[in-house]
């Protein structure tokens, strides 16, 4: 099913008598599989409005990316938050699109820098579960009172309603960008480089670690040509050792890699997603040895991806919880069949979870059981 437009996506819900799997473009697909009749968003795709000026862009859910991406860099500007593709590492194919982007909170490693997909959201339109339409947030949208809907809807990965349209600030692509590159590091030395990094005043727009093979720190900056080869050598003198220097498309290439978990992609086995204060992330990590067979550190530690060959579910949950974070099984593998996809929540979020559903889906229409398990 393809809804068209925003006003048959609304009838076609009021008339719902069974359960509905939302997709944009199929791409980032995690999570059980869904029950009930798809219902695409592709219908409802086009850029209404892009006002380089104003650094704005108003798109349909169903455009592709490659549309969007495609009319930002025609006037040298881009989405910040450097959205990822996930379709090598879950062996998905077709298109990702802007509003599936939105759904998932998509976010890369610029995250430590310009923050996350929601941080760069303006306003939203949406289908609820009765089949209302409902408008938050954007330059001429009507807000609804009591709910922060816009950043509500990032990351719900349409579990409290269809989204039929995104208004998302976007800003100019850099001129230079450069990367220093420390390799034979392990994750406690790499660490400690991206967290005197990250507290420099040099703006680092990137800061990983690939804990695989013999190892390798990675940290980027952008902006104007002069600025970023000032800013260049003085990081590499603040940390000291031996940095080369990746720049232009060498250096974009370095950090496609790490916002695609590209190093994963190929081999079989589960796959992480921790999230977790980067301070504790060396120590998940040597509490892991064993289970883990490779780390990549992102967000300078923040967010680690855990390849495990076997599974390792009870460890890996484990030693997130010891830590306060929570791991998600971003993709399944052997020893990992069966496992839930979500760490358990804590009571008081589960009830607050509920109490949405209730209020904009309440017949249960939209992914039911997605974030459940």
């Amino acid at each position: 099913m393809k809804p068209a437009s925003e006003a048959e996506l609304a009838e076609i819900v009021r008339g719902a008598n069974g359960p509905f799997v939302v997709r944009g473009g199929g791409t980032r697909g995690i999570g059980r599989a869904g029950v009930g009749e798809v219902l695409e968003t592709g219908g409802m795709a086009g850029i209404s409005l892009y006002e380089p000026g104003a650094l704005t862009l108003v798109a349909g859910a169903g455009t592709p990316m490659v549309e969007v991406e495609t009319a930002l860099a025609a006037e040298g500007q881009r989405l910040a938050f450097e959205v990822p593709d996930m379709r090598g590492l879950l062996g998905t194919g077709g298109g990702s699109t802007i509003g599936g982007v939105v759904a998932a909170n998509a976010s890369g490693p610029r995250r430590v820098q310009v923050g996350a997909c929601r941080d760069h959201l303006l306003g939203v339109r949406f289908v609820d579960g009765t089949g209302a339409v409902v408008k938050n947030g954007g330059r001429v949208m009507k807000n609804v009172t009591g709910y922060d809907l816009v950043k509500l809807m990032a990351g719900a990965r349409g579990t409290l309603g269809v989204l039929t349209e995104v208004s998302l600030k976007v800003l100019p692509a850099p001129e230079a960008e450069v990367t220093l590159v420390a390799r034979g590091h392990d994750l406690a030395a790499g660490a400690a480089a991206m967290a005197v990094a990250l507290g420099s005043p040099f703006e680092v727009s990137g800061a990983a670690h690939l804990a695989l093979g013999e190892g390798e720190t990675r940290l980027r900056m952008e902006g104007l040509a002069a600025s970023v080869a000032y800013r260049r050598e003085a990081l590499r003198a603040r940390l000291g050792g031996d940095w080369d220097v990746a720049e232009g498309e060498p250096s974009a290439a370095l950090w496609r890699e790490v916002r695609d978990v590209a190093p994963f992609a190929a081999r079989a086995g589960a796959v992480w997603r921790v999230m977790l204060k980067p301070s504790d992330a060396p120590g998940v990590v040597a509490a892991l040895a064993g289970v883990a067979e490779a780390a990549i550190a992102d967000w300078g530690g923040g967010l680690l991806w855990l390849f495990c060959p076997g599974g390792g579910a009870q460890a890996v949950r484990a030693a997130a919880a010891l830590a306060g974070g929570h791991a998600t099984l971003w993709r399944q593998g052997p020893g990992a069949e069966g496992e839930a996809i979500f760490s358990p929540e804590v009571p008081a979020l589960v009830s607050l979870a509920k109490g949405l559903r209730a209020t904009f889906d309440p017949r249960g229409l939209f992914n039911p059981g997605l974030m459940e398990g």
